[in-house]
């Protein structure tokens, strides 16, 4: 890994122009060329004028593979990620994961960056990562893609967001897991949003979302990674400056550990249950929506805002 991405490095410096791509059999291999991405693709740039534009594929999810077949670490990543040095991204359809890397082709030019994509496996012909022609064909890359129960698509169809009281954000693999579970149906006070661009940081496109949902009382991060890994410690700064301790933000997903992955199926299972039941449960007390606070709490990060 460490020689194969060096090579790809040089050859995408050599050939500006080329949209060079390299992927990794599984993204926890990536850790073998840790001083290549160090050296040169995170630093390149700040160190020597090099204008990269390597584009990493690296399998990540949590799949029941065990430890060393999960994670591209995308904690470390975003613990370098610094004065707009590189893009990251965890798609979870076709059509964002085309529309991403057409995007990265057409800004070779004027704004090189290299582009760090987490690939979950499982996603590969999953029937809900399909796209469809129009999409791929009319569509663009979303940053941020609201939940189609309550987007503003279909005035006909569309639910009320007011009746939302909980907003799960989420990024990659475990937002398929979120909506194919049957509890999904029968809760229509949380709607599920999906982060695919997690740097930059969509602040813009975050807070519009914010502000469709009336009478939040509370916001969510979900991961399957664990605690100290994945991209809570990136999110969490950013999310709470938008709140400004309006609403609650609360984490979902596992622990802090020091192996990445459970080495046990069943045990992988049985967690991954946990963390999509415990963010699907139902609310705990719907007297505060009854009462107007979520209302207050949308007044509240506005004038914090302002």
């Amino acid at each position: 890994e460490n020689a194969a991405i060096g090579f790809e490095y040089g050859y995408n410096i050599q050939t500006p122009e080329r949209l060079v791509i390299w992927e990794a059999q599984y993204g926890d291999f990536i850790n073998g060329a840790q001083a290549v991405i160090d050296e040169f693709v995170v630093s390149g740039r700040a160190k020597w004028e090099q204008t990269p534009s390597l584009v990493l594929l690296l399998p990540h999810g949590y799949e029941g593979q065990g430890p060393d077949h999960s994670t591209g670490r995308l904690e470390r990543f975003l613990q370098m990620a610094a004065e707009t040095n590189l893009r990251i991204a965890n798609c979870t359809t076709a059509g964002q994961y085309f529309h991403l890397l057409r995007r990265q082709a057409a800004l070779l030019k004027t704004d090189p960056l290299p582009l760090i994509v987490m690939t979950p496996k499982s996603l590969l012909r999953n029937p809900q990562a399909m796209s469809s022609l129009q999409e791929l064909a009319e569509g663009q890359w979303q940053p941020v893609i609201d939940d189609p129960i309550f987007a503003p698509t279909d005035a006909d169809t569309e639910a009320d967001p007011a009746q939302v009281q909980r907003l799960i954000l989420c990024s990659g693999k475990v937002y398929i897991d979120l909506i194919t579970n049957e509890q999904r149906q029968a809760r229509p006070h949380l709607a599920i949003v999906r982060v695919e661009q997690l740097y930059p940081f969509p602040t813009v496109e975050v807070q519009s979302i914010l502000d469709r949902y009336p009478n939040l009382e509370e916001v969510i991060w979900v991961q399957e990674e664990a605690q100290n890994m994945g991209a809570w410690e990136f999110v969490r700064p950013h999310l709470e400056e938008l709140l400004a301790g309006a609403l609650p933000l609360r984490y979902i997903g596992r622990p802090r550990r020091a192996s990445p992955a459970e080495a046990s199926t069943a045990w992988h299972q049985s967690n991954q249950a946990a963390i999509i039941q415990q963010a699907l449960a139902a609310p705990v007390d719907d007297g505060a929506k009854k009462n107007g606070s979520g209302g207050r709490a949308k007044t509240k990060r506005a004038k914090a805002r302002g």
